[in-house]
């Protein structure tokens, strides 16, 4: 079952040559869910194949270089002649500003959108996994991060194991995986366990947006085989980090580390580091080894744990 991460932009507040602003996409088994769309967002996704058949954007705040996107993408939509719903969720307070978004430059979209405002800590439930959002710290605005978390799946089936027993291939099978026990015709009552192994964690993939380190990520992201958190500064600028609501490199390795992350992939890098971002990924892996850079057009393959 697929899982990747399709990066799309990886530069703060503005764009820049090398990078554009913010936005990624998740696709998971031919499923695409978006996460902001900053400007320019369409043109990424021409150039690194996401499909403009997506469903889902989720907007982690309500800043420009977050949402802007959105309104040439509904607009292309439109010119494509799109009729499948279009729903974006976002924070308390994304409606007035997304519902000008979906009309401006353009009458109508062919199209319906739907605008979803969401909390912190309700799920959002779709077949074998779930978005949770959750609050993150970012300059005392209506800020969000969000998880993908998939369902536990079922332990491993042992089929050599399962005919020695004597178990014909077939219904029985699939009734032992599924917890049950099985009589057999010489009154034999097999338990799923003898032949079931333990069940297996889902994927879990984490982003955070624009934030300060804080507690709700940590916990979020605890145990998550990929965490993606904004590193916009480096250590030499830690107070500019505080008085803006962001991280530097080495807090955002600490919150991986904390968490017991898998990996961390750093985004959302301040100009200066546009072109090299060298010194940040030195600072967060002096804390967190697992570390990576993101740049526009990188693909994460985001596999089960033991695969």
């Amino acid at each position: 079952m697929s899982l990747s991460v399709r990066i799309l932009g990886t530069s703060a507040s503005r764009p820049t040559v090398e990078r554009n602003v913010s936005s990624l996409a998740i696709i998971r088994e031919g499923e695409t869910l978006m996460f902001d769309c900053g400007e320019g967002t369409q043109r990424q996704m021409m150039r690194w194949g996401v499909a403009f058949s997506l469903a889902d954007i989720f907007f982690t705040h309500l800043h420009a270089d977050h949402i802007l996107g959105v309104i040439g993408l509904i607009r292309t939509m439109a010119l494509q002649g799109r009729e499948e719903r279009l729903t974006l969720w976002g924070p308390q307070g994304s409606a007035r500003i997304l519902k000008r978004a979906e009309g401006l430059g353009f009458e109508r979209a062919t199209f319906p959108v739907e605008i979803i405002e969401v909390s912190a800590d309700s799920p959002i439930k779709r077949d074998g996994y779930a978005i949770i959002p959750f609050a993150v710290d970012h300059r005392n605005s209506a800020s969000l991060g969000f998880a993908l978390v998939e369902e536990t799946r079922k332990g491993r089936f042992d089929p050599d194991h399962a005919r020695e027993l004597g178990i014909p291939e077939g219904p029985l099978w699939g009734q032992i995986h599924r917890g049950l026990p099985v009589t057999l015709p010489d009154g034999r009552v097999i338990q799923s366990s003898e032949l079931v192994g333990p069940q297996r964690p889902g994927r879990r993939v984490v982003v955070t947006g624009d934030t300060r380190p804080c507690p709700a990520t940590i916990e979020h992201s605890r145990e998550a085989d990929l965490l993606i958190h904004e590193a916009t500064f480096g250590d030499e600028e830690s107070e500019r980090a505080v008085e803006t609501g962001h991280s530097t490199a080495r807090e955002a390795a600490g919150v991986a580390r904390e968490a017991n992350a898998r990996r961390l992939l750093l985004t959302h890098f301040s100009a200066r580091y546009s072109r090299d971002p060298g010194p940040l990924e030195r600072e967060a892996k002096e804390v967190f080894r697992e570390t990576a850079i993101a740049k526009d057009g990188m693909e994460i393959e985001v596999p089960f744990r033991g695969s």
